[in-house]
């Protein structure tokens, strides 16, 4: 069995120890070390090697940020899941800004946190599914120009007339415009462009 390498970063030692009890309950799940001082921390990812890094936040935002960025930057193979009691929507834009491939409140169950780690193992990033979130792939040129016109308010039909290909091949786009902005609707994507900049 492959097991998934966990480095866990906090400056608490009861709730990390919790952490390492209940993470280690899985059989695929290895706590390879913690880490309580900042001083430390690049020094032990580079003897681990984890592939998962748990950062139990502390309170100090600014410095989880900073610490996901040169996580993110200088150990790309190590895949960092924040553990936060602030599940604000502006903080959790600003960890998945700073690279983080997933977020669990520390509401959330335990399962979710195993979840996120496996995902995230997978190359496959974890967020709140009620915050919006655009998953980094780019909309291709026909995508960009299928959402113009459904913002301009205009069907399928009218779409496939203007650009030249069949509804159905409109209704494709649609989808796939849908998944990658974590929408569920077309009113939602409109919404959701505007507040990216995709439409103007």
């Amino acid at each position: 069995m492959v097991k998934i390498n966990i480095l866990i970063i906090g400056d608490h030692g009861l709730v990390m120890d919790s952490i390492r009890q209940l993470l280690e309950r899985e059989p695929a799940l290895e706590v390879v070390g913690a880490v309580f001082s900042p001083a430390e921390l690049e020094k032990e990812i580079a003897h681990f090697q984890p592939d998962i890094i748990v950062i139990d936040a502390p309170n100090q935002r600014q410095n989880n940020l900073i610490w996901t960025k040169n996580i993110s930057s200088r150990f790309p193979a190590s895949k960092v899941v924040m553990l936060s009691g602030d599940a604000s929507a502006e903080y959790v834009h600003a960890v998945h800004e700073a690279g983080a491939y997933a977020f669990v409140s520390k509401c959330d169950s335990a399962e979710t946190l195993i979840h996120a780690i496996r995902e995230s193992y997978r190359g496959v990033k974890s967020f709140p599914a009620d915050l919006a979130f655009y998953d980094g792939s780019p909309l291709t040129d026909m995508e960009l120009a299928v959402l113009d016109l459904i913002a301009r308010d205009k069907t399928n039909s009218e779409i496939g007339e203007q650009l030249n290909i069949s509804k159905r091949t409109v209704e494709h786009h649609v989808s796939s415009i849908l998944r990658k902005l974590h929408v569920k609707s077309r009113a939602g994507a409109v919404g959701k462009a505007f507040r990216l900049g995709l439409l103007e």
